[in-house]
């Protein structure tokens, strides 16, 4: 199981999914939705490579990097953890939580039930 990331370290994993490998920390930094310096971007860079998020290599004088999880598997993962967490396991708790907290509109009611009725489906 990975390891949850803090949250300027998803930053950074937002910048490289939106990316195409390989993939240069100034290319990871221009995806960014922020203006962080050039030197905080490779120091979560590196902490990614260590913690086995990203790969990199030597490419001439530059390090290119590449993802080793998608987002998907990422999101997957940590929403698994949410749903256990807070929610005892229960999908209907999650949404119920949303549901009195006004998250959801009408909209998001009729797309859920619409999914609901399309995995019934299957």
């Amino acid at each position: 199981m990975q390891k949850r990331l803090p949250d300027a370290e998803f930053d950074v994993m937002k910048a490289v999914w939106k990316s195409i490998p390989p993939m240069s920390v100034n290319t990871v930094a221009s995806q960014m939705d922020n203006d962080w310096k050039i030197q905080s971007v490779i120091s979560l860079m590196r902490r990614l490579v260590d913690r086995g998020f990203l790969r990199t290599e030597k490419n001439g004088k530059e390090r290119v990097y590449y993802p080793l999880i998608t987002r998907d598997d990422y999101l997957k993962t940590e929403t698994g953890h949410f749903i256990k967490r807070y929610h005892a396991n229960s999908f209907l708790d999650l949404v119920t939580a949303l549901y009195d907290s006004e998250a959801l509109t009408e909209k998001d009611i009729d797309d859920l039930l619409s999914w609901a009725n399309g995995r019934r489906r299957e």
